[in-house]
């Protein structure tokens, strides 16, 4: 019964961080640990106590896999893009640890699809509006969802 009713204030944190995550980034274009790391702990206990479709060890790939992924993508935009302008680097630490979050939740395979999903509509939305900057957190939380749907249900 407790059991139960804990799992269920968890998932109730997680989404009030993710919520409060998308606000910020959408808002200021930053997205603040505050959040972040209780979504990432949060995370960590959901995996190892209850039945969630990603296991411990592929979440553990997962997370320091997206985060090299996107450091290395940040570290390359910066060296190639910031030199030739005085812009600000187009992918932050924040959207680095948002991978590592995405990598525990969803693990391999939903980390690529909600990836994907938040590239294609983030891209789409930044043509259809005209967009220097795009927020990630939104159109990848919002990835994150349908791959976590699609993990659960289709894979």
């Amino acid at each position: 019964m407790f059991y139960n009713i804990f799992f269920i204030i968890l998932l109730a944190g997680a989404i009030w961080c993710a919520w409060r995550i998308s606000v910020a980034d959408w808002r200021r274009r930053i997205i603040p640990d505050a959040y972040l790391f209780p979504l990432i702990l949060i995370g960590l206990v959901v995996i190892n106590f209850y039945p969630w479709p990603t296991t411990p060890p592929d979440a553990a790939v997962a997370a320091c896999g997206g985060y090299a992924l996107a450091a290395i993508i940040g570290f390359l935009f910066e060296r190639t893009m910031h030199k030739k302008t005085d812009t600000i680097a187009p992918i932050g630490m924040g959207d680095i640890k948002l991978m590592v979050a995405g990598g525990i939740w969803l693990g391999t395979y939903g980390l690529a699809i909600a990836l994907a999903i938040a590239c294609i509509v983030g891209m789409i939305w930044g043509r259809i509006y005209h967009q220097k900057y795009i927020p990630l957190a939104p159109f990848f939380i919002g990835g994150g969802i349908l791959s976590l749907i699609t993990i659960t249900f289709l894979l």
